[in-house]
C-alpha cells in the first residue's frame, strides 16, 4: 500500500491538527514535521500550523460559556433613600395593567420603568458595527434592550452618558416605531431600531432594542449606567419584541438556554461578580442547585413559603407568596406586615403612627375577640366598621396612608390610614395566636410594632455594633430554608467613624392580584448564586462560593 502523499495544498495529518490546536505548541509541531516533510514543506507548515495555534488561543474558553464581568459601585445613603422615595411614589412597577403592558397606547408601546436608583452592578455590551460600547444594568426584572439616542438633545442625562450613533454602524436597520417608557411622573421616550448587539465574545445579529431620546434628568443624571439590558420574558417586552437572552438562544449562541449570576459581596474585592450565558461555572457555588418552577411568565416569579425571624415565623406566607428574583435592585423588599416585624427584631428607627397606635388602644380588644370567635381575618376590620367593605382596602395599601400624611388632609386619607393599620394589626395578631400568644402580651407587642413601622423615604439605621445579637432572617423557597445572617442582610456605607449600618429590607406593598410579593434583589443574589433556566422554565438557587 503506498503510503499518502502531502502537497502542500492538502490537509495535513489528523495528530498534527490536534496538536496545533489542542497543545497550542509550536515547537510541538516543528519537531513532528521534521519527521514527515522536506524542509521547504517543512517550513511552510510549521508557519501555518503556528498561525492556527495563535488563532485557537484567542477562541473563547472551550467550556461554552459567555462571561461578562460586573463591575460593582459601593451603596451610599444618599442613593439608597432616593430609591426608597421613589418606590414610595409609585415608580416600582406600578400604575400599568396586563392589557396596557401588552398593547400600549397610542403613542407607542408603554412598560412602567422600574427604580435602579440603588443599583450596584453593571457590565459593558456593544452595539453596531464597529462596535459602540454601553455600560448596562442586567435586569431580570425588565425585558427590552435600551440605551440614550445620539438623537437625545434636550435631555441633560445623555451629555453624560454614551449614546447610540446609527449613523456610525453599517449594520443598523431603521423601525423607528416609537415607544414610552413610564417613570413615575415622566417618561423616556424614544423608538425602536435594529443593529448587532455584541454580548462578552458573541455578536446577536438584527437585534431589536430601544434609542432613547429622552430621559428624566434627575434620574438618570446621576445614574452609572448608560442603559438597561433587561433579561425578563418576552410577555413583559415593550412592543412584544423579542428579549436579546431569545436571540442568544435562537441563534445557537450559547450551548444551553441558561443563565447564572455571581454578585461578589467582599467590599474589598475589585471583582463584582460575573453573568454567565449557557450555562453555570462551577467555581461560583457551592454543593448542588435546588430549583423552583416559575409560576407566572413575564418576570421571574416564583412562590416563597414561609418567613422567619429567627426561629420564629411571621406567618405571613406559609400559605404562599409570590415572589421574584431581581437582579436590577440592590435591596430585600416585602409587605410592610413583615418588614415591621423584622426592624422591630432588629431594632431597626422606624416612624410612629398615630393611626396604628389608635387601632392599639381603641380597637384591639375587639380585634382580638373577633379572631378568636372564629371571624375570617380578612373580614375584621370592616365588621368593626374601619373599612368600607371587605376587600375595599388591604395590608397591601401603600404605607404612605399610614406614616406620611403631610398632604393628604381629610377625612377619606384618615379613613384609609386607620384600614390599612387595622389590616396590619389584624395580621401580626392572627400571627401571635397561632404561636399561643398571650393577649395582653400580644396587645403590648402591637403596640410595639407600631412604633417600628419602615420609615418611607429615609433609612432604617440600625446600630454597627449589635450584629452579632441580631436574628437571622429565614426565605422558605421549595421547602428549603434560605437563612441570611445580619452581615448579610445589613448594608454598611461609609468608612471608620463615619460608618452607618442600615436594614437591607424595605416596605413595599403591591396590591393584588400581583401582591403581596417579596422581591429578593442583590442582597440575596449574592449570597445565594442563582440561575435562570428559561429551557425548562424554572430557577435554581447554591450557595455562592
Amino acid at each position: 500500500m503506498k503510503k499518502a502523499k502531502y502537497s502542500i495544498l492538502t490537509k495535513p495529518p489528523a495528530e498534527m491538527m490536534m496538536i496545533a490546536a489542542r497543545a497550542l505548541s509550536c515547537r510541538k509541531v516543528k519537531k513532528l514535521l521534521g519527521r514527515r516533510f522536506s524542509k521547504m514543506k517543512r517550513n511552510y507548515l510549521y508557519a501555518v500550523f503556528c498561525l492556527l495555534a495563535l488563532t485557537c488561543s484567542l477562541l473563547p474558553s472551550s467550556d461554552g460559556l459567555r462571561r461578562i464581568n460586573l463591575k460593582k459601585r459601593p451603596l451610599d445613603l444618599p442613593s439608597i433613600n432616593a430609591a426608597k422615595q421613589a418606590r414610595l411614589e409609585g415608580k416600582y412597577g406600578k400604575g400599568l395593567n396586563n392589557a396596557q403592558l401588552k398593547l400600549g397606547g397610542s403613542n407607542g408601546d408603554i412598560v412602567d420603568l422600574k427604580n435602579y436608583l440603588d443599583a450596584q452592578y453593571y457590565g459593558e455590551i456593544s452595539i453596531g458595527s464597529p462596535p459602540q460600547n454601553f455600560t448596562v444594568i442586567f435586569d431580570t426584572g425588565s425585558s427590552n434592550l435600551w440605551v440614550p439616542s445620539s438623537k437625545c438633545y434636550f435631555s441633560l442625562a445623555c451629555y453624560f452618558h454614551s449614546k447610540y450613533k446609527a449613523s456610525k454602524s453599517s449594520t443598523y436597520t431603521k423601525i423607528g416605531k416609537p415607544c414610552s417608557i413610564h417613570y413615575g411622573s415622566g417618561s423616556i421616550s424614544g423608538h425602536f431600531s435594529q443593529d448587532n448587539v455584541g454580548v462578552g465574545d458573541v455578536v446577536v445579529k438584527d437585534q431589536v432594542f430601544i434609542e432613547a431620546t429622552r430621559e428624566p434628568s434627575l434620574t438618570f443624571l446621576i445614574a452609572k449606567f448608560d442603559g438597561i439590558f433587561g433579561l425578563g420574558f418576552q410577555e413583559i417586552s415593550v412592543g412584544d419584541q423579542v428579549p436579546v437572552w431569545y436571540n442568544m438562544v435562537d441563534q445557537y449562541l450559547v450551548d444551553e438556554p441558561v443563565f447564572s449570576f455571581w454578585l461578589n459581596r467582599d467590599t474589598e474585592a475589585e471583582e463584582g461578580g460575573e453573568i454567565v450565558f449557557g450555562g453555570v461555572d462551577p467555581k461560583h457555588y457551592k454543593g448542588q442547585h435546588s430549583y423552583v418552577p416559575v409560576t407566572e411568565k413575564g418576570y421571574w416569579q416564583f412562590e416563597m413559603g414561609d418567613f422567619l425571624v429567627g426561629n420564629l415565623s411571621t406567618g405571613f406566607c406559609k400559605g404562599g407568596c409570590a415572589a421574584i428574583v431581581d437582579s436590577g435592585t440592590s435591596l430585600l423588599a416585602g409587605p410592610t406586615t413583615v418588614v415591621t416585624q423584622i426592624n422591630h427584631a432588629i431594632g431597626a428607627e422606624g416612624v410612629v403612627s398615630m393611626e396604628c397606635k389608635e387601632i392599639a388602644s381603641e380597637y384591639g380588644d375587639m380585634i382580638w375577640d373577633l379572631l378568636v370567635s372564629g371571624v375570617q381575618p380578612d373580614a375584621v376590620c370592616s365588621q368593626i366598621g374601619l373599612c368600607y367593605s371587605n376587600g375595599a382596602q388591604s395590608v397591601s395599601s401603600n404605607i404612605e396612608m399610614v406614616v406620611d400624611k403631610e398632604n393628604k388632609k381629610g377625612t377619606s386619607a384618615r379613613e384609609s390610614a386607620l384600614c390599612t393599620a387595622c389590616e396590619m394589626a389584624v395580621v401580626w395578631m392572627q400571627n401571635q395566636l397561632k404561636q399561643d400568644g398571650v393577649k395582653e402580651k400580644v396587645l403590648e407587642y402591637v403596640n410595639q410594632l407600631c412604633e417600628s413601622l419602615p420609615t418611607p423615604a429615609g433609612e432604617s439605621v440600625i446600630d454597627c455594633n449589635s450584629l452579632s445579637y441580631m436574628p437571622n432572617v429565614t426565605f422558605t423557597i421549595g421547602g428549603k430554608a434560605y437563612p441570611l445572617t445580619p452581615e448579610q442582610y445589613i448594608l454598611k456605607t461609609g468608612e471608620g467613624v463615619a460608618t452607618i449600618c442600615i436594614s437591607g429590607f424595605m416596605a413595599l406593598d403591591v396590591p393584588a392580584p400581583r401582591g403581596p410579593l417579596w422581591i429578593l434583589g442583590d442582597v440575596f443574589m449574592g449570597v445565594y448564586h442563582t440561575v435562570f433556566d428559561s429551557g425548562k422554565v424554572r430557577l435554581g438557587f447554591a450557595e455562592a462560593a
